[in-house]
């Protein structure tokens, strides 16, 4: 990753302009959308929806988080400061106050009807303005986020919060030098430092691990307004590992959770599970009364984040005594090397009601292994006619990329650079939205990155655990065309002279899978073989994605009187219906390249079993490169145990053998789901010889 601020910001710059030339938007557009990406990573935001309107009388806003009536009663609002010089340049406290008004004055303006009525129905802006007014009875928190690739000068304390029209307003800023040490944390966060004293005083607690045991554990009763307050300052960023958040909740627990806290709050500890927590460390002292926690850092509610926020949404109502509310935590600490290995096992395992599918607790998911294992290794085929080659990189984790070019030197980074160009680099949100569009979600992609990862997530893991051979190297290549597809109908939407701007997100979504959702009517599909192969779209379906963009516009831009937000309305299924059954007059050219879905449904069953030989041949190289002393090993743990069955322990025994003794790929494959239960059940040890 860039060492230095200087470097970063260069880095960034680059990125902006190299995107922006790429992606056909404007500079303005894709500095908000590369800053807010890091901004939803890092929990600051659940969404970023652009909006820009700019007046000389002192009005500015460039984008919003969401409609308040899914974030709890918050209005999150986007200003930005893009400083277009390739210089690190500084932010006075001056400016950032200037900066800050403008988007007050937006706020309080769109409260006005004669200043909304001026606006332009089909604009971002008006939309915007509308729903602030339509949700103001709703909403009892105001944010203004300002954001800036420029330094915010030493001499700025902050910004005091206020007051509009009786709901508070509080201001963060995201300049450079915050954004780059979130960036290069490798934490994928910022650091969330409690100081309890400020949220109510010192919290008692009961060690309960043992002193060998190379494991830290407590457990403490926290009071249920100490809760809601600490949730009010970091909200999300507490449950961010908890995917569940971004899921809808199934059955009715926030239902019985409200009840028992406006009926009977004594009764809450009583009828709760609690919560369970992990943080990196602890500050504690010992009392008289015994030990206490007074400070918690990177605290991280992994299972009970529905108890958290139905806290913290009781304590919003002046009727609801939450003095008489306590909530049992179970506090892991857990070393931050081994957090992403060690804190979704707490969290699938915590979560017992509701229960979330192992695949919300992604990154380190197979699924997402495998994709990464197939973009280090498949070649994608040249574009340009020559003999060069280059791959697309997956980033299973955030920072990969960076980090995967950060150590080397000039001519390696250059090699680098053509085997894996920066265009051809995609996240695992990226994959998402590729993906969810052709599966006719685009109602779900239209409310963010978040949301829509959350939901493909528990799509791919129910599908992985019924045939995880589906995921092969057509599968791959399929997705890496859907990439390209998506690319390309962004670059396309952006020259045409109905766009208007403002609404390519929304609009490029509806049309690929207006498009996806037409040819499969007809018992068709669109020939991601071909996409593959020429790594571009044809000029037929660039003409037919052109005409589901046309339509998605119209559709897009003509909301009912009840929904005037655009692309508020973008994310209502009732949208998705209604361009579902709008008429499409495809161009012939473009019908006659699809194929019958049939020859789909038969090369996909190829690949399953090419996948299954695959899986074989990958079993028998791990199991072989470990070694017989590792193999005996395990047989010995799990046996001491009594967890081998005696099938297992029979293949274990050619293992011990090895070399002289090779098992056969099916053994091997029932040597690696033995290692991968025998882990689960505490055993440590480890592949090492293979990634």
């Amino acid at each position: 990753m860039a060492d230095s601020l200087e470097v970063f910001h260069h880095e960034f710059f680059q990125d902006i302009h190299s995107a922006a030339d790429a992606d056909g938007r404007y500079v303005e557009d894709t500095f908000l959308y590369l800053f807010c990406q890091h901004l939803e990573e890092a929990g600051e935001l659940e969404t970023a929806d652009r909006v820009q309107y700019l007046s000389p009388r002192g009005i500015r806003i460039d984008g919003y988080g969401g409609d308040p009536a899914d974030t709890d009663g918050v209005l999150s609002l986007i200003v930005a400061d893009y400083y277009p010089e390739q210089n690190v340049a500084t932010l006075t406290a001056t400016e950032m106050n200037a900066i800050f008004n403008r988007a007050t004055n937006f706020l309080t303006k769109s409260l006005d009807s004669k200043f909304r009525n001026s606006l332009e129905e089909t604009s971002p802006a008006f939309g915007l303005a509308d729903l602030i007014a339509g949700r103001w009875e709703q909403i009892n928190k105001i944010r203004i986020l300002l954001i800036s690739n420029r330094i915010l000068s030493e001499r700025v304390d902050g910004r005091d919060a206020g007051e509009v029209k009786g709901v508070p307003v509080s201001y963060g800023v995201w300049d450079l030098g915050r954004l780059h040490r979130y960036v290069t944390s490798g934490q994928g966060r910022e650091d969330i430092e409690i100081d309890l004293e400020d949220f109510g005083g010192h919290i008692p607690v009961l060690p309960a691990h043992l002193a060998d045991a190379g494991y830290q554990a407590y457990l403490a009763v926290i009071p249920g307004p100490q809760l809601a307050a600490i949730y009010d300052k970091w909200g999300a960023r507490l449950l961010e590992q908890n995917v569940r958040v971004f899921l809808q909740a199934r059955g009715n627990v926030n239902k019985g959770l409200r009840i028992t806290l406006e009926n009977t709050p004594e009764m809450f500890f009583a009828y709760n599970n609690g919560i369970a927590a992990t943080a990196e460390s602890l500050t504690t002292r010992q009392t008289s009364d015994g030990l206490v926690i007074s400070g918690i850092k990177n605290l991280q509610i992994v299972n009970g984040g529905q108890t958290t926020a139905s806290i913290h949404a009781a304590s919003r109502k002046k009727e609801n005594d939450l003095s008489r509310v306590f909530v049992q935590m179970k506090l892991s600490i857990v070393d931050p090397a081994t957090a992403l290995e060690v804190v979704p096992k707490i969290s699938e395992y915590a979560n017992t009601q509701n229960r979330v599918n192992a695949a919300d607790f992604f990154a380190n998911h197979p699924f997402h292994i495998r994709m990464e294992t197939f973009s280090r290794r498949m070649f994608a085929p040249s574009q340009d006619g020559t003999f060069r080659e280059s791959k697309w990189f997956y980033e299973r984790a955030r920072g990969q990329y960076l980090d995967a070019r950060a150590h080397l030197t000039t001519a390696q980074r250059r090699k680098f650079d053509l085997e894996y160009p920066k265009k051809q680099m995609y996240t695992k949100t990226d994959l998402a939205k590729f993906l969810m569009l052709w599966r006719g979600c685009p109602d779900i992609v239209s409310k963010g990155a978040q949301k829509n990862f959350a939901e493909f997530a528990h799509q791919i893991g129910e599908e992985w655990a019924r045939n995880a051979d589906s995921f092969n190297e057509l599968f791959y290549q399929h997705a890496i065309a859907k990439a390209i597809v998506f690319r390309a109908t962004e670059t396309q939407v952006s020259n045409q002279d109905w766009y208007e701007g403002g609404y390519r997100a929304q609009i490029v979504a509806h049309a690929i899978s207006k498009l996806a959702h037409d040819a499969e009517a007809a018992g068709r599909s669109v020939d991601f073989d071909q996409i593959w192969r020429s790594q571009a779209v044809s000029e037929p379906m660039e003409a037919a994605l052109l005409e589901a963009a046309r339509a998605a516009n119209d559709v897009l831009t003509t909301p009912p009187p009840s929904s005037r937000n655009v692309t508020e309305w973008a994310k209502q299924k009732a949208c998705w219906q209604r361009l579902m059954n709008h008429e499409v007059k495809w161009p012939a050219a473009w019908l006659r390249q699809l194929v019958p879905i049939s020859e789909v449904k038969q090369a996909k069953r190829s690949a399953k079993k090419d996948q299954r030989v695959l899986n074989g041949i990958e079993a028998q190289t791990a199991v072989l490169a470990e070694g017989a002393a590792f193999w005996q090993q395990l047989r010995e743990w799990g046996n001491a145990r009594k967890l081998l069955t005696p099938i297992e322990l029979g293949v274990l025994d050619v293992a011990t053998q090895i070399p002289r003794k090779i098992p056969s790929d099916k053994q091997c494959e029932i040597i690696l789901t033995v290692l991968a239960r025998l882990q689960s059940e505490g055993c440590q040890l480890k592949l090492t010889k293979t990634t």
